[in-house]
């Protein structure tokens, strides 16, 4: 099987990712997240339909009667409409929806309109960011007692890498930043993280076994002998992914955006990032040796 010399590309890897990392920091520094109606607040208007209506439509008729910034979806049955706004609440704001939406003749009944606060968004937005970090200080733990703290640290970088890189990209481009997208970005931290558990798993079995001590070549033997893995899994999850993108509507759009952006992201760190920092903080032989623990004086060994 032909072998690539990864861990040899590692310092033009290592440009990539700290170009890409610079960008994203910048861009949520200076342009931050667009944040949606479950961060920032606004209107929710429930509808009910005579017959089930097309969402492309209801959203052309919002869309033409100056509506801003909203989302359509269907609420439970397809003839129950949710229609979410960002704009100021008003006790007007259902009839003016119902009245855009029956330019058609259509049969609906408005069920309710209420407002969400931006105070709720706040809390959902802390809480979320703490979730995450929670997450990921549970994943420096796990890799700690399972490997040794230098895997925690470089999986650890690798996982902030990825979680960057999509929110920048969010950033830059201005989409949407809902909780379907951070649902997909707490996804790519636990894909993430198994192809870089199944990469370091394999990197510390190799050491254990080689009797050479050139750490670039076990590494390279490692990523090598799970490429075809990776590939597959990677390949597989981007196809339904690249299904949900073009097929699955509107309300999983970016949800499908930052799960495919975190899969690469992902794919590529378990390779350059997360194995080519063990480089570059010094892993030995040594530092997977358990210490020998010293007889206490006065105790005598067991046979």
């Amino acid at each position: 099987m032909r072998q690539f010399d990864f861990m040899g590309k590692r310092r033009i890897a290592f440009i990539v990712s700290i170009v890409l990392t610079i960008v994203s920091v910048g861009a949520l520094v200076l342009l931050n997240l667009n944040l949606g109606l479950d961060f920032t607040g606004g209107t929710v208007v429930e509808l009910h339909y005579a017959a089930a209506p097309s969402l492309d439509d209801v959203r052309a008729l919002l869309a033409s009667h100056g509506f801003e910034n909203f989302q359509v979806q269907t609420f439970g049955a397809a003839n129950e409409v949710l229609v979410r706004l960002q704009q100021t609440f008003n006790n007007d704001v259902g009839n003016q929806v119902v009245a855009a939406l029956d330019a058609n003749g259509a049969s609906i009944e408005l069920v309710r309109a209420e407002f969400v606060g931006a105070q709720v968004g706040d809390q959902l937005r802390d809480q979320s960011g703490l979730g995450m970090l929670v997450a990921m200080a549970g994943v420096a733990v796990y890799v700690a007692f399972r490997f040794q703290y230098k895997f925690a640290l470089c999986a650890l970088i690798s996982l902030a890498h990825d979680v960057v890189i999509v929110l920048g990209l969010f950033a830059l481009f201005q989409w949407e930043f809902d909780l379907t997208v951070l649902a997909g970005i707490m996804a790519v931290i636990g894909y993430s993280l198994n192809d870089t558990i199944i990469v370091y798993d394999r990197i510390r079995e190799n050491i254990r076994l080689s009797r050479s001590d050139d750490m670039a070549q076990i590494f390279n033997e490692a990523i090598n002998q799970t490429l075809s893995r990776t590939l597959a899994t990677s390949g597989t999850t981007l196809l339904v992914l690249f299904a949900l993108f073009f097929l699955g509507g509107d309300m999983i759009h970016n949800f499908s955006i930052s799960l495919i952006l975190g899969i690469v992201a992902g794919t590529f760190s378990s390779v350059y990032v997360a194995a080519a920092l063990l480089l570059v903080f010094k892993l030995e032989r040594q530092d997977l040796i358990p210490a020998k623990k010293e007889n206490v004086e006065g105790e005598e060994e067991l046979p």
